[in-house]
Protein backbone atom coordinates (compact mmCIF):
# COMPACT_ATOMS: atom_id res chain seq x y z
CA UNK A 1 0.00 0.00 0.00
CA UNK A 2 2.30 2.52 0.88
CA UNK A 3 4.70 1.39 -2.04
CA UNK A 4 2.05 2.16 -4.59
CA UNK A 5 0.67 5.28 -2.98
CA UNK A 6 4.40 6.83 -3.26
CA UNK A 7 4.74 5.51 -6.43
CA UNK A 8 1.35 7.36 -7.65
CA UNK A 9 2.06 10.46 -6.00
CA UNK A 10 5.58 10.74 -7.88
CA UNK A 11 3.77 9.94 -11.23
CA UNK A 12 1.52 12.52 -10.57
CA UNK A 13 3.60 15.52 -9.43
CA UNK A 14 6.36 14.41 -12.75
CA UNK A 15 3.19 14.61 -14.91
CA UNK A 16 1.83 17.95 -13.29
CA UNK A 17 5.68 19.53 -13.21
CA UNK A 18 6.62 18.31 -16.95
CA UNK A 19 9.09 16.21 -15.53
CA UNK A 20 7.77 13.04 -17.27
CA UNK A 21 8.36 14.78 -20.53
CA UNK A 22 12.13 15.21 -20.32
CA UNK A 23 12.81 11.65 -18.27
CA UNK A 24 11.03 9.74 -21.37
CA UNK A 25 12.20 11.85 -24.22
CA UNK A 26 15.62 13.09 -22.92
CA UNK A 27 19.11 11.95 -22.73
CA UNK A 28 20.93 10.16 -19.76
CA UNK A 29 22.14 13.07 -17.57
CA UNK A 30 24.57 12.98 -14.72
CA UNK A 31 23.55 12.00 -11.43
CA UNK A 32 23.94 15.91 -9.71
CA UNK A 33 21.82 17.10 -12.61
CA UNK A 34 19.26 14.26 -12.53
CA UNK A 35 18.75 14.68 -8.45
CA UNK A 36 18.26 18.64 -8.75
CA UNK A 37 15.80 18.38 -11.50
CA UNK A 38 13.93 15.70 -9.52
CA UNK A 39 14.52 17.26 -6.53
CA UNK A 40 12.66 20.30 -8.08
CA UNK A 41 9.91 18.52 -9.86
CA UNK A 42 8.73 16.31 -7.15
CA UNK A 43 9.50 19.38 -4.07
CA UNK A 44 12.20 17.48 -2.67
CA UNK A 45 15.46 18.44 -1.05
CA UNK A 46 18.76 17.37 -3.96
CA UNK A 47 19.93 14.67 -1.11
CA UNK A 48 16.46 13.40 -0.59
CA UNK A 49 16.01 12.36 -3.59
CA UNK A 50 19.22 9.73 -2.77
CA UNK A 51 16.68 7.69 -1.18
CA UNK A 52 15.11 6.74 -4.51
CA UNK A 53 18.70 5.68 -5.68
CA UNK A 54 19.23 3.81 -2.50
CA UNK A 55 15.65 1.68 -3.09
CA UNK A 56 16.05 1.06 -6.86
CA UNK A 57 19.50 0.59 -6.66
CA UNK A 58 20.55 -0.36 -10.36
CA UNK A 59 17.49 -0.20 -11.62
CA UNK A 60 16.95 3.36 -10.70
CA UNK A 61 16.57 4.82 -14.34
CA UNK A 62 14.11 1.84 -15.96
CA UNK A 63 12.01 2.87 -12.78
CA UNK A 64 11.82 6.38 -12.81
CA UNK A 65 10.77 6.25 -16.92
CA UNK A 66 8.65 3.89 -15.33
CA UNK A 67 6.97 5.93 -12.81
CA UNK A 68 6.89 8.92 -15.37
CA UNK A 69 4.41 6.47 -17.72
CA UNK A 70 2.72 5.18 -16.05
CA UNK A 71 0.39 4.79 -12.36
CA UNK A 72 0.21 1.64 -11.22
CA UNK A 73 -2.55 -0.27 -9.34
CA UNK A 74 -1.32 -3.04 -7.17
CA UNK A 75 -3.53 -6.35 -5.80
CA UNK A 76 -2.47 -8.72 -3.26
CA UNK A 77 -4.10 -12.10 -1.92
CA UNK A 78 -3.88 -12.24 1.49
CA UNK A 79 -3.83 -15.91 2.58
CA UNK A 80 -4.79 -17.70 5.74
CA UNK A 81 -6.55 -14.33 6.33
CA UNK A 82 -9.62 -15.25 7.49
CA UNK A 83 -11.04 -14.55 11.61
CA UNK A 84 -11.26 -17.59 12.09
CA UNK A 85 -7.58 -18.48 10.75
CA UNK A 86 -6.57 -15.68 13.28
CA UNK A 87 -7.84 -17.23 16.12
CA UNK A 88 -6.73 -20.38 14.89
CA UNK A 89 -3.05 -19.18 14.99
CA UNK A 90 -3.87 -17.79 18.25
CA UNK A 91 -4.72 -20.50 19.40
CA UNK A 92 -1.69 -22.59 18.64
CA UNK A 93 0.45 -20.11 19.57
CA UNK A 94 -1.27 -20.05 23.28
CA UNK A 95 0.02 -23.70 23.32
CA UNK A 96 3.56 -22.89 23.26
CA UNK A 97 3.17 -20.55 25.89
CA UNK A 98 0.80 -22.74 27.87
CA UNK A 99 3.44 -25.18 28.51
CA UNK A 100 6.22 -23.04 30.00
CA UNK A 101 2.87 -21.17 32.09
CA UNK A 102 1.37 -24.54 33.59
CA UNK A 103 5.21 -26.15 33.81
CA UNK A 104 6.20 -22.89 35.53
CA UNK A 105 2.51 -23.14 38.06
CA UNK A 106 3.73 -26.90 38.73
CA UNK A 107 0.43 -27.91 36.81
CA UNK A 108 -1.74 -25.55 38.04
CA UNK A 109 -3.45 -21.83 36.38
CA UNK A 110 -1.77 -19.57 38.47
CA UNK A 111 -3.22 -16.17 38.67
CA UNK A 112 -1.63 -14.14 35.54
CA UNK A 113 -0.40 -10.61 35.68
CA UNK A 114 -0.54 -9.77 32.12
CA UNK A 115 2.60 -7.27 30.64
CA UNK A 116 2.51 -6.09 26.77
CA UNK A 117 5.57 -4.44 26.29
CA UNK A 118 9.03 -5.84 25.07
CA UNK A 119 11.55 -8.95 25.89
CA UNK A 120 14.54 -7.20 27.53
CA UNK A 121 13.19 -4.09 30.14
CA UNK A 122 11.05 -6.58 32.59
CA UNK A 123 13.78 -9.19 32.42
CA UNK A 124 16.81 -6.82 33.08
CA UNK A 125 14.90 -5.27 35.70
CA UNK A 126 14.28 -8.40 37.26
CA UNK A 127 16.87 -10.64 36.84
CA UNK A 128 20.16 -8.69 37.26
CA UNK A 129 22.21 -10.38 35.06
CA UNK A 130 23.90 -6.73 32.99
CA UNK A 131 24.42 -5.51 36.75
CA UNK A 132 26.55 -8.97 37.87
CA UNK A 133 28.50 -8.74 34.90
CA UNK A 134 28.79 -5.21 34.91
CA UNK A 135 32.20 -4.59 34.03
CA UNK A 136 32.57 -7.38 30.92
CA UNK A 137 29.85 -5.22 29.40
CA UNK A 138 31.28 -2.00 29.82
CA UNK A 139 34.84 -3.98 28.49
CA UNK A 140 32.92 -5.04 25.40
CA UNK A 141 31.27 -1.38 24.69
CA UNK A 142 34.82 0.71 25.05
CA UNK A 143 36.66 -1.90 22.52
CA UNK A 144 33.76 -2.04 20.33
CA UNK A 145 31.50 1.43 20.81
CA UNK A 146 28.48 0.34 19.37
CA UNK A 147 26.62 3.10 18.13
CA UNK A 148 29.25 6.05 19.87
CA UNK A 149 27.91 5.64 23.10
CA UNK A 150 31.41 4.68 25.26
CA UNK A 151 31.35 8.35 25.58
CA UNK A 152 28.18 8.61 27.27
CA UNK A 153 29.33 5.45 29.26
CA UNK A 154 32.50 7.01 30.49
CA UNK A 155 30.52 10.17 31.78
CA UNK A 156 27.81 8.55 33.51
CA UNK A 157 30.69 5.77 35.33
CA UNK A 158 32.29 9.63 36.39
CA UNK A 159 29.17 11.21 37.69
CA UNK A 160 28.28 8.12 39.67
CA UNK A 161 24.73 8.07 37.98
CA UNK A 162 23.46 4.66 38.27
CA UNK A 163 20.47 4.90 36.81
CA UNK A 164 22.42 5.88 33.05
CA UNK A 165 24.59 3.34 34.07
CA UNK A 166 22.14 0.44 34.44
CA UNK A 167 19.69 1.95 30.94
CA UNK A 168 23.52 1.33 29.23
CA UNK A 169 24.40 -1.80 30.11
CA UNK A 170 20.72 -3.21 29.87
CA UNK A 171 20.89 -1.55 26.30
CA UNK A 172 24.66 -3.01 25.47
CA UNK A 173 23.78 -6.20 26.81
CA UNK A 174 21.50 -6.85 23.42
CA UNK A 175 25.04 -6.54 21.41
CA UNK A 176 27.38 -8.27 23.72
CA UNK A 177 24.86 -11.17 23.51
CA UNK A 178 24.67 -11.14 19.69
CA UNK A 179 28.22 -10.81 19.15
CA UNK A 180 29.71 -13.63 17.41
CA UNK A 181 32.65 -13.48 18.70
CA UNK A 182 31.55 -13.89 22.02
CA UNK A 183 30.17 -17.43 21.80
CA UNK A 184 26.92 -18.32 23.75
CA UNK A 185 26.11 -15.39 25.93
CA UNK A 186 22.67 -15.15 25.15
CA UNK A 187 22.23 -18.72 26.10
CA UNK A 188 24.14 -18.21 29.37
CA UNK A 189 22.00 -14.93 29.99
CA UNK A 190 18.72 -17.25 29.31
CA UNK A 191 20.03 -19.59 31.82
CA UNK A 192 20.76 -17.05 34.14
CA UNK A 193 17.21 -15.92 33.97
CA UNK A 194 15.64 -19.19 33.85
CA UNK A 195 17.33 -20.24 37.63
CA UNK A 196 15.57 -16.63 38.33
CA UNK A 197 12.17 -17.38 37.61
CA UNK A 198 12.09 -15.98 34.21
CA UNK A 199 11.67 -18.31 31.28
CA UNK A 200 11.57 -17.73 27.83
CA UNK A 201 9.44 -19.14 24.93
CA UNK A 202 11.65 -18.19 22.38
CA UNK A 203 10.06 -19.99 19.56
CA UNK A 204 6.18 -19.28 19.58
CA UNK A 205 5.42 -20.10 16.14
CA UNK A 206 3.06 -19.37 14.28
CA UNK A 207 3.15 -15.58 15.14
CA UNK A 208 5.89 -14.24 16.14
CA UNK A 209 5.24 -12.65 19.13
CA UNK A 210 8.13 -13.98 21.75
CA UNK A 211 6.59 -14.46 25.48
CA UNK A 212 8.52 -14.69 29.03
CA UNK A 213 6.46 -16.53 31.91
CA UNK A 214 7.91 -14.82 35.18
CA UNK A 215 7.36 -16.98 38.28
CA UNK A 216 7.22 -14.48 41.38
CA UNK A 217 8.08 -16.80 43.86
CA UNK A 218 11.10 -17.42 42.32
CA UNK A 219 12.34 -14.00 41.81
CA UNK A 220 15.51 -12.79 43.91
CA UNK A 221 14.87 -8.94 45.37
CA UNK A 222 18.44 -9.05 45.95
CA UNK A 223 19.05 -8.94 42.18
CA UNK A 224 16.45 -6.13 41.09
CA UNK A 225 17.46 -3.17 40.04
CA UNK A 226 16.88 -0.25 42.55
CA UNK A 227 13.60 0.81 40.71
CA UNK A 228 11.77 -1.14 41.53
CA UNK A 229 12.97 -2.28 44.99
CA UNK A 230 9.53 -1.77 47.33
CA UNK A 231 9.02 -2.43 50.73
CA UNK A 232 8.70 -6.33 51.70
CA UNK A 233 10.01 -7.69 49.19
CA UNK A 234 10.67 -11.16 50.81
CA UNK A 235 6.93 -11.11 50.58
CA UNK A 236 6.67 -12.55 47.11
CA UNK A 237 7.82 -15.78 47.97
CA UNK A 238 4.65 -16.39 49.25
CA UNK A 239 3.04 -15.06 46.37
CA UNK A 240 1.36 -18.43 43.48
CA UNK A 241 1.02 -15.93 41.19
CA UNK A 242 3.13 -15.12 36.87
CA UNK A 243 3.83 -12.46 34.89
CA UNK A 244 3.19 -13.30 31.49
CA UNK A 245 4.61 -10.79 29.46
CA UNK A 246 4.84 -10.64 25.39
CA UNK A 247 6.20 -8.81 23.16
CA UNK A 248 3.88 -6.16 22.18
CA UNK A 249 1.71 -7.04 18.72
CA UNK A 250 0.41 -3.94 16.89
CA UNK A 251 -3.26 -3.98 15.60
CA UNK A 252 -5.69 -6.88 15.56
CA UNK A 253 -3.10 -9.41 16.63
CA UNK A 254 -3.65 -7.59 20.38
CA UNK A 255 -7.17 -8.72 20.47
CA UNK A 256 -6.74 -12.32 19.85
CA UNK A 257 -3.91 -12.78 21.76
CA UNK A 258 -5.58 -11.07 24.55
CA UNK A 259 -8.39 -12.90 23.93
CA UNK A 260 -6.68 -16.16 23.85
CA UNK A 261 -4.67 -15.95 26.74
CA UNK A 262 -7.68 -14.36 28.66
CA UNK A 263 -9.41 -17.63 28.14
CA UNK A 264 -5.92 -19.93 29.07
CA UNK A 265 -4.89 -19.00 32.12
CA UNK A 266 -7.07 -18.55 35.78
CA UNK A 267 -7.43 -15.24 37.41
CA UNK A 268 -6.56 -12.14 35.41
CA UNK A 269 -5.14 -9.95 37.98
CA UNK A 270 -4.11 -7.02 35.53
CA UNK A 271 -3.38 -5.81 31.81
CA UNK A 272 -0.23 -3.36 31.79
CA UNK A 273 0.26 -2.32 28.10
CA UNK A 274 3.31 -0.19 27.24
CA UNK A 275 4.85 0.85 23.45
CA UNK A 276 5.44 3.36 21.28
CA UNK A 277 3.20 6.01 20.27
CA UNK A 278 3.31 9.22 18.46
CA UNK A 279 2.72 12.51 19.99
CA UNK A 280 0.89 15.54 19.11
CA UNK A 281 2.02 17.21 21.63
CA UNK A 282 4.66 16.28 23.33
CA UNK A 283 8.66 15.44 22.51
CA UNK A 284 10.35 12.18 21.44
CA UNK A 285 11.05 10.32 24.84
CA UNK A 286 8.13 11.59 26.98
CA UNK A 287 5.36 9.55 28.28
CA UNK A 288 2.20 9.27 27.70
CA UNK A 289 -0.85 7.76 29.68
CA UNK A 290 -4.13 7.97 28.42
CA UNK A 291 -7.75 6.95 30.02
CA UNK A 292 -10.11 7.98 26.80
CA UNK A 293 -9.45 5.68 23.62
CA UNK A 294 -10.52 5.84 20.25
CA UNK A 295 -10.26 2.57 18.36
CA UNK A 296 -10.29 2.59 14.65
CA UNK A 297 -10.81 -0.71 14.48
CA UNK A 298 -14.43 -1.09 16.13
CA UNK A 299 -15.02 2.34 16.36
CA UNK A 300 -15.57 2.74 19.90
CA UNK A 301 -14.85 5.14 22.03
CA UNK A 302 -13.40 3.32 25.34
CA UNK A 303 -13.28 5.57 29.02
CA UNK A 304 -11.32 3.51 31.70
CA UNK A 305 -9.49 4.26 34.52
CA UNK A 306 -5.62 4.01 33.83
CA UNK A 307 -4.18 2.77 37.07
CA UNK A 308 -0.98 4.47 36.59
CA UNK A 309 -0.68 8.83 36.82
CA UNK A 310 2.28 10.34 35.68
CA UNK A 311 3.63 10.26 39.95
CA UNK A 312 4.24 6.57 39.14
CA UNK A 313 6.72 7.52 36.10
CA UNK A 314 8.40 10.88 37.14
CA UNK A 315 10.75 9.45 39.52
CA UNK A 316 12.45 7.33 37.41
CA UNK A 317 12.71 9.64 34.29
CA UNK A 318 15.63 11.05 34.00
CA UNK A 319 15.49 13.39 30.74
CA UNK A 320 11.62 13.17 29.66
CA UNK A 321 8.46 15.03 31.06
CA UNK A 322 5.46 12.87 31.94
CA UNK A 323 1.95 13.53 30.81
CA UNK A 324 -1.10 11.82 31.82
CA UNK A 325 -4.80 12.51 31.27
CA UNK A 326 -4.40 12.02 27.73
CA UNK A 327 -6.66 10.29 24.80
CA UNK A 328 -5.24 8.33 22.41
CA UNK A 329 -6.13 7.34 19.15
CA UNK A 330 -5.58 3.80 17.81
CA UNK A 331 -5.22 3.77 14.42
CA UNK A 332 -5.10 0.58 11.74
CA UNK A 333 -1.84 2.00 9.85
CA UNK A 334 1.40 4.17 10.83
CA UNK A 335 1.74 6.03 7.58
CA UNK A 336 -2.10 7.25 6.25
CA UNK A 337 -2.18 9.79 9.21
CA UNK A 338 -1.26 13.15 7.29
CA UNK A 339 -1.59 16.69 8.94
CA UNK A 340 -5.31 16.73 8.10
CA UNK A 341 -6.54 13.73 9.22
CA UNK A 342 -4.53 13.98 12.38
CA UNK A 343 -5.67 18.12 13.02
CA UNK A 344 -9.69 16.55 13.17
CA UNK A 345 -8.81 14.17 16.26
CA UNK A 346 -6.27 17.09 17.42
CA UNK A 347 -9.09 19.83 18.03
CA UNK A 348 -11.05 17.05 19.99
CA UNK A 349 -8.17 16.55 22.38
CA UNK A 350 -6.47 13.55 20.96
CA UNK A 351 -2.95 13.65 21.37
CA UNK A 352 -1.81 10.17 20.83
CA UNK A 353 -1.46 7.76 18.19
CA UNK A 354 -0.58 4.20 19.06
CA UNK A 355 -1.92 0.59 17.51
CA UNK A 356 -2.75 -1.79 20.23
CA UNK A 357 -4.58 0.38 23.39
CA UNK A 358 -8.03 -0.40 21.17
CA UNK A 359 -7.21 -4.09 20.20
CA UNK A 360 -6.76 -5.05 24.08
CA UNK A 361 -9.57 -3.38 25.10
CA UNK A 362 -12.05 -4.79 22.69
CA UNK A 363 -10.49 -8.26 24.37
CA UNK A 364 -11.07 -6.54 28.05
CA UNK A 365 -14.90 -6.13 27.33
CA UNK A 366 -15.43 -9.69 26.64
CA UNK A 367 -13.82 -10.74 29.72
CA UNK A 368 -16.19 -9.53 31.71
CA UNK A 369 -19.52 -9.22 29.39
CA UNK A 370 -21.72 -12.32 28.01
CA UNK A 371 -21.54 -10.76 24.85
CA UNK A 372 -18.72 -9.19 21.80
CA UNK A 373 -17.24 -5.96 22.17
CA UNK A 374 -19.78 -3.18 20.51
CA UNK A 375 -19.53 -1.34 17.58
CA UNK A 376 -19.54 2.54 17.48
CA UNK A 377 -20.49 2.91 20.77
CA UNK A 378 -19.32 4.92 23.95
CA UNK A 379 -18.27 1.78 26.21
CA UNK A 380 -17.38 2.65 29.84
CA UNK A 381 -15.23 0.15 31.45
CA UNK A 382 -15.06 1.79 34.76
CA UNK A 383 -17.26 -0.85 36.74
CA UNK A 384 -17.37 -4.97 37.57
CA UNK A 385 -13.54 -5.23 36.03
CA UNK A 386 -12.08 -7.47 38.40
CA UNK A 387 -8.55 -6.66 37.21
CA UNK A 388 -6.23 -3.10 36.58
CA UNK A 389 -5.86 -1.52 33.70
CA UNK A 390 -2.59 0.52 32.92
CA UNK A 391 -1.34 1.39 29.48
CA UNK A 392 2.11 3.73 29.29
CA UNK A 393 2.82 4.91 25.97
CA UNK A 394 6.65 7.02 25.31
CA UNK A 395 6.66 8.94 22.27
CA UNK A 396 8.62 7.66 19.77
CA UNK A 397 7.49 10.18 17.07
CA UNK A 398 6.35 13.98 16.38
CA UNK A 399 4.25 13.40 13.20
CA UNK A 400 3.59 17.32 12.65
CA UNK A 401 7.32 17.34 11.80
CA UNK A 402 8.17 17.19 8.35
CA UNK A 403 7.87 13.14 6.69
CA UNK A 404 8.57 11.28 10.17
CA UNK A 405 5.22 8.86 10.86
CA UNK A 406 4.68 6.40 13.71
CA UNK A 407 7.45 4.32 14.28
CA UNK A 408 9.41 5.83 11.17
CA UNK A 409 12.65 5.71 13.01
CA UNK A 410 14.24 3.42 15.62
CA UNK A 411 14.66 5.40 19.01
CA UNK A 412 17.83 3.72 19.67
CA UNK A 413 19.67 3.75 23.10
CA UNK A 414 17.90 7.21 23.55
CA UNK A 415 14.46 5.39 24.50
CA UNK A 416 15.70 3.74 27.15
CA UNK A 417 14.99 6.16 29.76
CA UNK A 418 11.18 6.36 28.75
CA UNK A 419 10.91 2.64 27.98
CA UNK A 420 12.32 1.36 31.47
CA UNK A 421 10.72 4.17 33.36
CA UNK A 422 7.72 2.56 32.10
CA UNK A 423 8.64 -0.72 33.07
CA UNK A 424 9.76 -0.05 36.67
CA UNK A 425 5.97 1.55 37.45
CA UNK A 426 4.52 -1.15 35.57
CA UNK A 427 6.55 -3.50 38.42
CA UNK A 428 6.20 -1.90 40.80
CA UNK A 429 2.34 -1.67 40.58
CA UNK A 430 2.17 -5.56 40.24
CA UNK A 431 4.51 -6.09 43.58
CA UNK A 432 2.14 -3.71 45.20
CA UNK A 433 -1.10 -5.28 44.51
CA UNK A 434 0.74 -8.61 44.89
CA UNK A 435 2.25 -7.89 48.13
CA UNK A 436 -0.73 -6.63 49.41
CA UNK A 437 -2.91 -9.89 48.33
CA UNK A 438 -0.07 -12.34 49.70
CA UNK A 439 -0.11 -10.37 53.17
CA UNK A 440 -4.09 -10.70 54.03
CA UNK A 441 -5.41 -13.16 55.85
CA UNK A 442 -6.53 -16.22 54.04
CA UNK A 443 -5.57 -15.01 50.44
CA UNK A 444 -3.81 -18.45 49.87
CA UNK A 445 -7.25 -20.43 50.54
CA UNK A 446 -8.96 -18.36 48.52
CA UNK A 447 -7.25 -18.50 45.47
CA UNK A 448 -7.41 -22.26 45.90
CA UNK A 449 -11.01 -22.00 46.22
CA UNK A 450 -11.44 -20.06 42.73
CA UNK A 451 -8.78 -22.56 41.34
CA UNK A 452 -10.81 -25.55 42.44
CA UNK A 453 -14.37 -23.85 41.39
Amino acid sequence: TAYQIEWNKIHERLVLSGGAGWILSGPEKDRQDLNGRLAQALGLEPEEVGKLHDAWGERFSDNLRRVAREAIDLRMRLLAGSFSQYQRAAQRWWRNVEKVYLSSGRGRRHPVYFVSSNTHSLANLLGGYAGSHGEEVAAFARERDPEGLSGILEEAESEGNEEELNNLRYYMLRAWTDDEEGGDQARRVQAWEAERGIRRVSDPRHIDVGAQVIRLSELRPEAFDPRIRVEGLEGLARSDAVIINIDYPLGMAAYHLMAVLGNGVGELRGIYVMGKAATLNARVGDVLISDVIHDEHSRNTYLFRNCFSAADVAPYLLHGTVFDNQKALTVRGAFLQNRDYMGIFYREGYTVIEMEAGPYLSAAYEMISPKRHPVDEIVKLFVQIPFDIGFLHYASDTPYSRRQSLLSKSLSYFGMDSAYAASAAILRHIFDQELARSAAPGCADSSAGRELE
